[in-house]
């Protein structure tokens, strides 16, 4: 049904009403008329519109409401088809040579969660995370000569979008593979299966967009 109502644009009225059912609801159709100056069958074409669309629902002997079930949806909705490239944030790149310490180093000067390894090339070589540097931390003495390429999780194996996939995308490959951000890429060599990364989404990013859509 959701495809069908965002495909019918509300008058003004409609608006209207739409809005005093959300402020004032339960509210009667008399009510609703005397606050706009209309007849009551004036205003019943409006209100059956809007209850057929979903915006508001109608209940016997006690009014209209506001389908706060339905704005909620509309509000997914437009989350969903969000796309990644409008959310990327800057990734934190460091060489696949970088000691563990230097990277401990970038992870707390930049304050994320996670770094991407490139090789010579610049393509994209491994994943970092703060667990993998904590984890050399207590296990290593000599940070300062061990590189990152021994802990990084390397290709094939890293978890990636591109920019064309949506917010819902990365929030799903995140949640199905317990990680906290993907590193977004685009292609360098198909056939070789390289990638540049060109950006990164985190939880607090799909967290924050969210929020902001809703808002």
């Amino acid at each position: 049904m959701l495809k069908g109502v965002d495909t019918i644009k509300l008058t003004k009225r409609q608006e209207e009403i739409l809005q005093i059912v959300k402020d004032n609801g339960p509210i009667t159709g008399k009510q609703i008329a005397e606050r706009l100056f209309l007849t009551r069958a004036a205003l019943r074409p409006d209100l059956a519109i809007l209850t057929m669309a979903g915006n508001i629902e109608a209940r016997p002997r006690v009014g209209y409401f506001y389908n706060e079930e339905r704005e909620m949806m509309r509000q997914a909705e437009k989350f969903i088809k969000q796309k990644v490239a409008n959310y990327k944030a800057h990734p934190i790149v460091v060489d696949i040579s970088t000691s563990v310490y230097d990277a401990i180093v970038q992870l707390f000067l930049e304050d994320v969660g996670t770094l991407y390894a490139v090789d010579e090339n610049g393509y994209l070589a491994g994943v970092i995370s703060r667990k993998d540097l904590l984890r050399s931390a207590i296990s290593n003495k000599s940070l300062e000569k061990l590189p990152v390429s021994v802990i990084m999780t390397r290709m094939p194996n890293i978890v990636m979008i591109k920019p064309e996939n949506t917010l819902y995308d990365a929030a799903k490959l995140m949640i199905i593979n317990h990680i906290d951000s993907l590193p977004v890429v685009k292609e360098a060599d198909q056939d070789a299966k390289s990638f540049f990364v060109i950006g990164r989404i985190t939880k607090t990013t799909i967290t924050k967009a969210y929020l902001e859509i809703i808002e």
